[in-house]
């Protein structure tokens, strides 16, 4: 065993994981570099998420399920939508049997070839009024292929960066990666607004909405080189192979740390249930049931962006003077109380439903800029880098992938009280998740 491996296999607390306290190593990579690596490789990720998000809502439902109700074939659409997220942990599977192999570069051109060659597809690809039934089986093969590119696109660099930051600014270096987020939702937002806003409805629906798809294709072909002129470069390649930042099978990982994954995937929950709930399904339920203008909404949602940018900021700083749990936590329990208000703010009118939007991306920001990674020092140094890709897997599929079905179907059929109940559901996991990590971590000092 390397003396890196042999320092980093001793027992280390919570606090002294959270503050980074591992070995040093000979070779320093600088954590702005890493950082502009991170937030590319997420910006363009989330780019490509939410173009796919907003055309489930104004273009899937009229161009592939034209027959149906428009609340049916909306349903539908995020029925496809939930796809990805069920394939992304079998994409990350696959993907680190193919970088065991073949190495991190090859990995990551194939994930990324495939992402931007899913998106392409579905900018290409005719309606049903053309194809039928079929032209949403190949909708949903495509969405597939995004599901395992993105689960193969983790290159460990935000681990990497966690690991180089200076002591006491963990929480503010972890929350950069998080910035894709919100850089991908606005610009996605802003595109379709401007799209929808001048373009007739029939333009729009036949190909004013494939542009988006486009220019998500342009941003991934970028993303590509950046990441891979980075990953392979001698000193951060060094760095992540000294820092044990490589695959290891998925099998070995949840025997022997899967609970660890369990609490890593649940103690993120709060974060990635309000994702959905402030981006994707309030926009299907502004164009349902009310008459509030689709690109006003869309331009209350980029400014809601802005906000949910300067929230993630700020929960760094936090995180560095209270600690990336207990920060979580009490964000956890503040998203609790603000699904209470849901309801009434959904159906107050312009102002209620702008009100929500505005607090949950502000709430968003805060508790998500810390979401990731959070309990993930949790595993041993070895499993590390599998670890935190499958646990984001996971805490996506249980807390996001069916947030705007569950939310839009129960809600237009039982009333917006769901959404309170779905949102409070994803805080009582991640409280839970973070007092039996808590409870573990106090057994094993006793």
């Amino acid at each position: 065993m390397s003396s890196i491996s042999q320092a980093a296999s001793l027992p280390l607390s919570f606090d002294e994981r959270q503050h980074g306290r591992f070995p040093e190593t000979e070779n320093h990579v600088d954590p702005g570099d890493i950082a502009v690596g991170v937030v590319i490789g997420r910006t363009s990720e989330y780019f490509d998420f939410f173009v796919y998000g907003i055309a489930s809502v104004l273009v899937f439902p009229a161009v592939f399920f034209p027959q149906m109700q428009r609340l049916d074939g909306t349903l539908w659409s995020f029925a496809l939508f939930a796809l990805a997220f069920i394939a992304r942990p079998i994409g990350t599977v696959v993907s680190m049997s193919i970088q065991r192999r073949w190495g991190r570069a090859t990995k990551l051109t194939i994930a990324l070839f495939l992402l931007g060659s899913s998106t392409a597809g579905i900018a290409f690809l005719p309606g049903a009024a053309s194809l039928g039934v079929t032209a949403v089986w190949l909708l949903a093969a495509l969405r597939v292929g995004q599901g395992l590119a993105l689960g193969g696109s983790w290159d460990g660099l935000p681990s990497l960066l966690a690991l180089n930051a200076p002591k006491g600014k963990r929480g503010w270096y972890a929350m950069l990666g998080q910035l894709g987020a919100p850089i991908g939702f606005i610009l996605a937002s802003a595109l379709f607004a401007y799209l929808y806003g001048s373009l007739s409805h029939a333009d729009f629906l036949d190909y004013g909405w494939r542009y988006p798809f486009f220019v998500a294709f342009a941003i991934n072909v970028v993303a590509l080189f950046a990441r891979l002129r980075l990953v392979v470069a001698e000193d951060v390649e060094e760095q992540l192979t000294q820092r044990e930042l490589e695959p290891v099978s998925a099998t070995e990982l949840v025997r022997t740390q899967g609970a660890n994954v369990f609490i890593g995937a649940f103690a993120a929950l709060a974060s990635y249930a309000l994702f959905h709930l402030v981006t994707v399904f309030p926009l299907s339920w502004i164009q349902l049931y009310t008459e509030q203008s689709i690109v006003g909404f869309l331009l209350i949602q980029v400014l809601g962006g802005f906000l949910c940018a300067a929230s993630i900021a700020i929960s760094g700083r936090l995180a560095d003077r209270y600690g990336r749990r207990r920060t979580l936590g009490t964000l956890a329990a503040m998203i609790a109380v603000f699904s209470g208000f849901a309801p009434t703010l959904l159906d107050g009118g312009t102002l209620g439903q702008d009100v929500f939007i505005l607090l949950g991306f502000i709430l968003l920001g805060l508790s998500y800029g810390q979401s990731s990674g959070t309990v993930t020092a949790n595993f041993a140094p070895r499993y590390r880098y599998t670890g935190a890709a499958l646990t984001s897997d996971i805490a996506w599929l249980f807390g996001a992938a069916f947030a705007p079905l569950v939310a839009l179907g129960l809600s237009a059929h039982f009333g917006l009280g769901y959404v309170s109940v779905y949102l409070l559901s994803g805080a009582a996991c991640t409280l839970g998740a973070l007092g039996l990590n808590r409870a573990l971590e106090d057994r094993e000092r006793d």
